[in-house]
């Protein structure tokens, strides 16, 4: 009799590279639940469809770090707000900037599509609110009342109300028809990251760096109920498209939650760290989540989730529950929204300011069309999910299919998940597996991985490190039994090589840590250089760095030639000690340099004038030799980008 395959409840997708740099933001496509946006130091824009490997297209225009993205409800427009305050609106099917918004004065933090009419807000960190109407290219309004960043921005789903979360631990409803606050929700003691309006009721969740979650009556405009006891800041929270729940993505769990009264229904295990967005489709929860340049999503089988009726132990942490659930036919019922049947009005407008004067489009469309690119990089994914909206035959629309469950980790597949399949994963659960050779990818099927141009300073695995290199092959598939002796000499293979790198890197830093104690700086990075090992000065260049006091003309001459070469170098933490050292150099030292080689030639005989003018011109001949390689990296986006062209700035001087 074949033995019944269990799956899982939760279980990871999929991990891309998403970004040549950091991951700033990230939203998934509600009405879908399978179109990914992304937003990255490297200014793009860039849309995956979720458990497939490639970027569907890239968007560029943006010109600082994009800090918030948005998919409209049909998933055919998004706007991009960036680090300066500059806002962009993409047409996908026609793969085309559509406009341009410019008002706020710093970071874009929060950004919302109106369910109905072509309207945006947008949140930032100058404090201020604004909606913008998309067709006239306008600020129609601007709402103020946070103290602090606005995080946070969401709709009514009858389009009339707009809520918006802070910094400043409050809450606010904004009335767009009459262009005024209704209510301010105060009660959290933390700055509040999210909110999230019930789909039929006038009911509203707050979720709190302060742990909590509050449910708020827009009737009656009072707290209804607060859950208390989170694992850690609260960022994503999602009501069930039936509003029988609330859905909140705390730290590697999901948790369902009731309101009337307050109590959890389910805790699910998902490793998924902090988690950036939710989305439900087909009985399935997609979680996405981001860590430097990588992207990972998530699925939880809804369908296998308990979202009424009983409250759930906690497997995190045993807590007390909050209430024992019972049913209460006496739980007030609430108003539910009137949608329109068709696309809403313009909201009316009270006053009109300079903001929101129109301009002219021409000019400015055209530049933004020279300036701004949508780079179609998957023809067959893009003609799949956005060019099949504009044909008839798309009646009856299309169904997605949910993603398959891998088996469950238990006695019945154990035995099945010991024999060698290098090619499986039980954590991918993609069945056709020719897509997974395609780059660029990196998913948790192990696959070959190219080294890094830069790496990081910051990663969870070493680089060029493959544990089934220290594994012996397995020939024959019924030999698949692993013996301890064999893993372990494996293991010990170049064991005794390591050991003898780690003993050399140890001596020869206590030959410079010697050299330190006598307090001979000078003398300690002569010998760190002599020892013609760029970790050895990193290390000590690292400790010089946080004293400028310790710097002087003299040893700028030696350490300058180690400055290009970690300039050059591989490695971001390389690289980065290499900027902060010349930063300093040139702050402290370049004024000085170009004085003594601009000035006429003294009178007479002074030795120490002759020493000091012979390091001025060492240190000149060698930031002429650096300031190219500084020019030809300040064109890099990022952090790196920005540092080099700052740098840039410094030695202008030198030209």
């Amino acid at each position: 009799m074949a033995t019944p395959v269990v799956t899982k409840t939760a279980w990871k997708l999929q991990e891309i590279v998403a970004h040549a740099s950091n991951v700033s933001s990230l939203v998934l496509g509600k009405a879908s639940g399978r179109l990914l946006a992304t937003g990255g130091d490297d200014c793009r824009v860039n849309l995956w469809s979720i458990n497939k490997p490639n970027c569907i297209m890239s968007l560029t225009g943006h010109t600082s770090p994009v800090e918030s993205v948005r998919l409209n409800t049909p998933e055919e427009l998004i706007v991009a707000g960036s680090q300066s305050g500059s806002i962009r609106v993409w047409d996908l099917e026609a793969a085309k900037i559509l406009r341009t918004l410019m008002g706020h004065k710093a970071n874009i933090c929060s950004l919302d599509f109106h369910p109905y009419g072509e309207f945006v807000a947008s949140g930032s960190q100058d404090t201020n609110i604004k909606l913008w109407d998309i067709r006239r290219k306008g600020c129609v309004f601007r709402y103020r009342g946070h103290s602090q960043a606005v995080r946070c921005l969401r709709f009514s789903p009858d389009g009339k109300w707009l809520a918006s979360a802070a910094d400043d631990h409050t809450v606010k409803l904004w009335d767009l028809t009459a262009g005024k606050m209704m209510s301010e929700f105060p009660g959290h003691t933390g700055p509040v990251n999210v909110v999230e309006f019930h789909p039929n009721e006038y009911l509203l969740a707050s979720g709190s760096s302060d742990r909590t979650i509050r449910f708020w009556d827009l009737e009656k405009f009072q707290v209804v109920s607060c859950i208390e006891g989170e694992p850690g800041p609260v960022r994503s929270v999602l009501f069930n498209p039936d509003g029988c729940c609330l859905y909140s993505g705390c730290q590697d769990s999901l948790r369902v939650y009731g309101w009337e009264p307050e109590r959890c229904f389910d805790v699910v295990l998902v490793n998924w760290g902090k988690v950036a967005d939710l989305a439900i489709c087909n009985d399935q929860l997609i979680g996405v989540a981001f860590s430097q340049s990588n992207v990972s999503s998530y699925v939880v089988d809804l369908t296998r989730v308990t979202r009424t009726g009983t409250v759930a132990r906690d497997p995190v942490q045993d807590h007390r529950p909050l209430a024992q659930p019972s049913p209460n036919p006496s739980a007030p019922l609430r108003r539910i929204y009137e949608r329109p049947s068709t696309t809403c009005s313009k909201p009316q407008r009270v006053k009109q300011n300079s903001e929101s004067e129109r301009r002219s489009p021409s000019s400015e469309d055209d530049r933004d069309e020279r300036e701004s690119r949508a780079e179609i990089q998957n023809a067959e994914d893009y003609n799949e999910i956005f060019q099949p909206k504009n044909s008839i035959s798309r009646t009856p629309p299309r169904r997605s299919e949910p993603f398959p469950a891998p088996p469950e980790d238990d006695a019945a597949t154990a035995k099945e998940a010991a024999k060698p399949s290098p090619a499986m994963d039980v954590q991918f659960p993609v069945p056709n597996l020719e897509v997974l050779p395609r780059p660029p990818v990196v998913a948790s099927t192990p696959a070959p991985k190219a080294e890094p141009a830069i790496i990081p300073a910051t990663r969870n695995e070493p680089i060029g490190l493959k544990a089934s290199d220290f594994l012996p092959a397995v020939k024959i598939p019924q030999q698949a039994e692993l013996v301890d002796e064999d893993a372990m000499s494996q293991i010990r293979k170049g064991h005794d090589t390591m050991c003898v790198v780690l003993t050399s890197r140890h001596k020869n830093l206590d030959t410079v840590r010697a050299v330190w104690t006598t307090g001979d700086i000078k003398t300690s990075v002569d010998s760190a250089v002599a020892i013609n090992d760029l970790s050895v000065v990193v290390d000590l260049l690292n400790i010089v760095n946080q004293k400028a006091s310790l710097w002087k003309l003299d040893l700028c001459t030696t350490v300058l030639p180690q400055i290009e070469k970690l300039l050059q170098s591989k490695y971001e933490s390389y690289v980065q000690t290499g900027c902060t050292s010349l930063k300093l150099i040139l702050q402290r030292f370049l004024p000085l340099i170009t004085d003594m080689l601009a000035a006429p030639p003294s009178v007479g005989v002074d030795i120490s004038r002759e020493e000091r003018l012979h390091k001025c011109r060492l240190c000149y001949k060698q930031l002429k030799s650096i300031s190219g390689l500084v020019k030809s990296k300040s064109g890099l986006s990022g952090r790196h980008g920005s540092t080099f062209r700052e740098l840039h700035l410094l030695m202008a001087s030198l030209d």
